[in-house]
């Protein structure tokens, strides 16, 4: 798609190239079988957040009579048409893999999963019981009449059946129900056992099935075909300064699953005449209704029962202990010694914990301040602050209650620590805090010291067990200094450009000096390889889409900067171009963790610069968000950080190259097979004890 004297690459499409990826995993035998199912719910799972989060930006799009030129590059006339064949294209590829390896993998393994097919007898006579006890009780059939047009409500991805029923007696009358599948309340999948002793999975979906004349008595069942409704997610909450955000977020929550449909599910041999039914009744656009499969709802393949085949999962890789944090000594003791970087989730996340812990009891910590974008649904983290307040010390929060999806959990938190005299400072409108720090002040020799904690990742023990990111605990004085003045500044509540300029040196913070050295840094390196000096530049992003900084590293490529960019989702630089991207590689790398760090290194004439952070870019995260990133001034740590990214551009396993056209491109082998992730956790088993 052009724009300018440039291409870029269609966000949204780029996004479903990063779920094509997910399902190349899926598809991949070196895989163990497990794995596969895996990567088959996390594509599931990718899906119905897309149809939740970009759909409804399409089809608003594609209804506008006046368009703004720049928003017709992100939203051509034909993107939801290309984007429903993408994802046709998908799915098909998604039920191939299910029906020809991953049941027949099973079935080796002595595991049938009964996909499409009714209930054996013996299925329906053992289940039987078991529906009439524990899966009865939550079914709730709703006659669907034209009075009720209007007031039936289809929960956001809730799975339902629509039955075609008939009155005995009534042979031309023919009337639809409503049947709710209640897979939240009760197991979505039953273990049954098969002849030989084959273990035979069935969905809750054909148990129910089978059992429809007891849900209906007086009627005659004539067919039943499962649906899925996908409400849009993204939440428009009110640009203005006044009145309390909590009770804004809570408005929106209640909102958010009774929001305008984006793609209703439906069983692909639904009849017409059900289909037409069903658009009516339930005042729907023909084009959000898609035709799926006979079961909704696959990210649930997660949940199947636990294998007992021997290779059927990959082998763990146990967390290592971090050598610089002994547990014999305090964690303010490892730190003073020297700088301590944790390399997630291959370290253990116990030096995180450790941090707040020792925090809340030891008597010279007097004040902590903290950002919270998503936590655990139990949080570790969370209890130590409130032990800390308990404890006497002045704990200030600043929790991000626009971090989608987990408002409702951030909301649950904010009023458990209100309640123990934690400082809430709640989100800023239309600013949202991504930034992953935390700030200790503690005395020692009767002056107060600051011990800064610095990531690429959120303060959450769950993810911290399978995204991959970076974390620093340091005293450096600069640091705490200038989060000091993050922190001053956040607790106003007032958004940056009201609140002066702040001078930060070392840290780079979006709305105040990121942007800007971003920019500096690329254009130094693009002096350097005018002048026939050796100039790259090194990025790890989740996404890329800020057309400012594409454009720069384009003028980096043209000018004969060499640009290696590791994205792992969305990319809207299109790489390989003539005369516009010739010198810039992408790779995307999917393996058993989610790759989650960003990581930015220049080569700065021999001397190379790296810094970590919070910030992908994308224009929410350079304009409306605040995220903060910082260098590694020790040689040792950013030597570590360069070879870890070193090895993930060497991957010729789990790497795939972006084409000029968005495509997964395979990595050629090198001379020697590398697996990145394997490597890392290799590597960093090797890093020494510094003392």
């Amino acid at each position: 798609m052009a724009g300018g004297e440039y291409i870029y690459l269609n966000r949204d499409l780029s996004w479903l190239g990063f779920n094509q990826r997910v399902l190349m995993e899926a598809a991949d035998p070196a895989v163990p079988l497990y794995n596969r199912v895996q990567f088959l719910s996390i594509f599931s799972s990718n899906l119905d957040e897309f149809f939740r989060v970009r759909m409804p930006a399409i089809f608003a799009f594609s209804g506008l009579t006046t368009k703004k030129i720049s928003l017709e590059e992100e939203y051509p006339n034909d993107l939801a048409m290309q984007v429903q064949k993408t994802v046709y294209g998908q799915l098909e590829e998604f039920g191939r893999i299910l029906r020809e390896e991953i049941i027949p993998g099973l079935k080796q393994q002595q595991v049938q999963l009964c996909y499409d097919e009714p209930l054996s007898a013996g299925d329906a006579e053992n289940s039987r019981d078991y529906f009439l006890s524990r899966v009865l009780t939550y079914l709730q059939p709703v006659i669907l009449k034209k009075a009720k047009q209007g007031t039936v409500f289809l929960e956001n991805n809730a799975l339902y059946f629509i039955v075609a029923l008939q009155s005995p007696g009534k042979r031309t009358s023919q009337s639809y129900a409503l049947l709710n599948i209640p897979s939240g309340l009760v197991p979505r999948f039953l273990e049954m056992t098969g002849q030989e002793g084959l273990l035979r999975i069935v969905f809750l979906d054909d148990v129910i099935r089978e059992m429809l004349p007891e849900v209906f008595p007086g009627y005659r069942t004539g067919g039943a075909w499962s649906i899925k409704l996908t409400r849009h997610a993204d939440m428009n909450l009110e640009d203005e300064f006044t009145g309390d955000i909590a009770e804004k977020i809570e408005r929106q929550l209640e909102k958010r699953d009774t929001g305008p449909a984006t793609r209703l599910l439906i069983d692909p041999k639904m009849p017409a005449k059900t289909r037409k039914f069903v658009q009516q009744f339930f005042e729907l656009d023909q084009r959000e209704i898609v035709s799926g499969g006979r079961y909704h709802n696959l990210k649930d393949l997660a949940l199947l029962p636990a294998p007992k085949h021997p290779g059927s999962v990959q082998a763990p890789w146990p967390p290592l202990s971090h050598p610089g944090f002994d547990t014999h000594r305090t964690v303010f003791d490892c730190i003073k010694e020297r700088e301590r970087l944790l390399h997630l989730p291959y370290h253990s996340y116990h030096p995180v914990l450790r941090f707040f812990n020792e925090a809340a009891v030891d008597p010279m910590v007097r004040e902590i301040y903290i950002t919270l974008y998503r936590v655990a649904t139990d949080s570790h983290i969370v209890n130590a602050l409130i032990s800390a307040a308990r404890n006497g010390k002045k704990v200030t929060v600043f929790v991000e209650l626009k971090a989608r999806f987990d408002e409702a959990n951030n909301l649950k938190w904010s009023g458990k620590m209100k309640a123990a005299g934690i400082r809430i400072i709640q989100s800023i409108p239309r600013l949202k805090v991504h930034a992953k720090v935390a700030m200790l002040r503690r005395e020692e020799n009767k002056k107060l010291v600051d011990y800064s904690f610095l990531g690429t990742g959120n303060f959450n023990e769950s993810t911290g067990r399978f995204y991959t990111d970076h974390a620093l605990f340091t005293r450096n004085r600069e640091f705490g200094r200038e989060l000091g003045l993050l922190f001053s500044g956040l607790q106003t509540g007032t958004r940056p450009e009201l609140l002066g300029k702040i001078p930060f040196r070392r840290l780079l913070v979006s709305q105040f000096n990121m942007r800007d050295r971003f920019e500096k840094l690329i254009r130094k390196e693009i002096g350097r390889a005018q002048k026939g000096e050796t100039a790259s530049i090194i990025l790890k992003l989740n996404n890329l889409q800020e057309r400012g900084m594409i454009d720069l590293l384009y003028e980096a490529s043209n000018a004969g900067v060499e640009v290696r960019l590791l994205v792992r989702s969305i990319c809207c630089l299109a790489p390989g171009v003539g005369g516009q991207s010739e010198n810039i590689r992408v790779t995307r790398i999917v393996d058993r963790y989610l790759e989650h760090a960003r990581v930015f290194i220049f080569h700065n004439g021999g001397d190379p610069l790296c810094y970590l952070g919070s910030a992908d870019w994308m224009n929410r995260n350079l304009h409306s968000r605040i995220e903060v990133c910082f260098p590694l001034k020790d040689p040792l740590l950013k030597k570590q950080i360069m070879d870890i990214v070193d090895l993930q551009l060497q991957d010729s396993v789990k790497a795939v190259q972006l084409t000029a056209e968005g495509e997964n491109k395979r990595s050629a082998p090198g001379d020697a097979e590398i697996q990145a992730q394997q490597a890392i956790y290799e590597y960093v088993k090797t890093l020494p004890t510094v003392r």
